[in-house]
């Protein structure tokens, strides 16, 4: 897994490289999907429950899910860029928030804020924790803020599968859930909102976006919960 998570990291930094204002949603999916066939593994999201690219894309309001296309991305813009890798028999699952150009200050506190509660809650991945003492350090530490967490969509365990059990909400109360054990695999994902928490799913019936039309980010590694420190396998 840790090979596999390698290899989603460097996709995603890839993609961050290559986004920039008047650059496609379709063209940052292209990319991703480049690094990781090139590393001889293949996109664990294309055709996963249907999904037809490689990456999501979502952008600004735009929470998770989205799908790749001919949007433009504009400067001002935040993306959250999700992606997965599939590599002799293992899944790694890892997300970005990026700014497109010069984005405003609230937008960059949001994701400021939503990577420092991704690692609130990475801390809590710990032998002897429980799983709702992940999701109680990522919704105290956003809370606190003035951040929306998103209830809808958790993070989960991840191995042979891409979504395994059990779901790792980023919400919760301490000393709850299952127990944390040395050689299970998380994937931390927190996903705030500068409004309501709130969301639900366009049309496509892939992309899901806030009910107020206010800004999410997103962020995401693939976690091994070990005898000491946690160790984050979707870091280069």
């Amino acid at each position: 897994m840790r090979v596999a998570g390698r290899v989603v990291a460097q996709a995603l930094e890839a993609m961050r490289a290559y986004v920039h204002p008047g650059v496609t949603t379709a063209q940052v999916d292209a990319v991703g999907e480049a690094v990781i066939r090139k590393a001889g593994a293949m996109p664990s999201f294309k055709g996963l429950y249907g999904f037809p690219a490689s990456v999501c894309v979502a952008v600004n309001d735009e929470v998770v899910h989205g799908i790749p296309g001919k949007r433009t991305l504009r400067s001002g813009d935040i993306i959250k860029v999700d992606t997965g890798a599939f590599l002799d028999g293992w899944h790694g699952d890892a997300t970005i928030t990026v700014p497109v150009g010069e984005i405003d200050e609230e937008s960059r506190r949001l994701v400021d804020t939503t990577y420092d509660a991704l690692l609130a809650g990475i801390e809590q991945c710990r032998s002897g924790k429980r799983i709702g003492d992940i999701g109680h350090a990522i919704q105290e530490y956003a809370e606190s803020r003035g951040y929306g967490v998103v209830r809808q969509y958790v993070g989960h365990a991840i191995g042979r599968r891409i979504h395994e059990e059990p779901q790792v909400p980023n919400y919760g109360n301490p000393g709850t859930g299952t127990l944390l054990r040395k050689g299970m695999v998380l994937t931390i994902e927190p996903m705030l909102t500068i409004g309501s928490y709130e969301t639900h799913t366009l049309p496509d019936n892939w992309t899901v976006v806030t009910n107020d039309g206010k800004r999410a980010a997103q962020f995401e590694h693939t976690v091994a919960i070990t005898d000491g420190d946690p160790e984050i396998l979707t870091l280069l």
